[in-house]
């Protein structure tokens, strides 16, 4: 029961996030390029690679953190039917280069941003502790010397 309670608080969340991005007046693209879907869904793609990979990886997070953060807030902060939805609506417009360009710059994007997510997961998981120098190796204190 409890994993259920997680994914709709992170499906609230995520719903919502995506309602509040989506209503930004980010650019006057004139229905010829939905900024703002692409860009949640770029986001999405680099914060859902970020976060499976730290929490599978290394932070060992509860099953249920990470179905309500995948699952609950991604899954409901993306929207690959919309993404779809309006490239359909650019090709029964007329729209044919918008509509190609629109779901390649998507994919292309999305994918960079998965592997940047990840990328950047290790990344962080790797930098070595305050107490550590740069090779991982202890750093001796002042009281240690003495």
């Amino acid at each position: 029961m409890r994993k259920y309670i997680y994914i709709g608080i992170g499906g609230f969340l995520g719903a919502i996030s995506r309602y509040l991005l989506k209503a930004l007046p980010l650019w006057d693209y004139n229905h010829l390029f939905p900024l703002n879907t692409l860009i949640i869904n770029v986001s999405g793609s680099l914060l859902l690679a970020f976060v499976y990979t730290a929490a599978f990886d290394f932070l060992k997070l509860d099953e249920d953190v990470r179905l309500g953060v995948g699952t609950g807030f991604i899954g409901a902060y993306t929207t690959f039917s919309t993404m779809c939805r309006e490239t359909f609506v650019l090709f029964s417009g007329g729209r044919y280069f918008y509509a190609v360009s629109y779901a390649v710059v998507s994919a292309a994007l999305g994918l960079g941003a998965a592997f940047l997510g990840a990328f950047l997961a290790e990344k962080a998981a790797m930098a070595p502790d305050e107490e550590q120098g740069g090779d991982g190796t202890e750093i001796e204190t002042e009281s240690e010397v003495e």
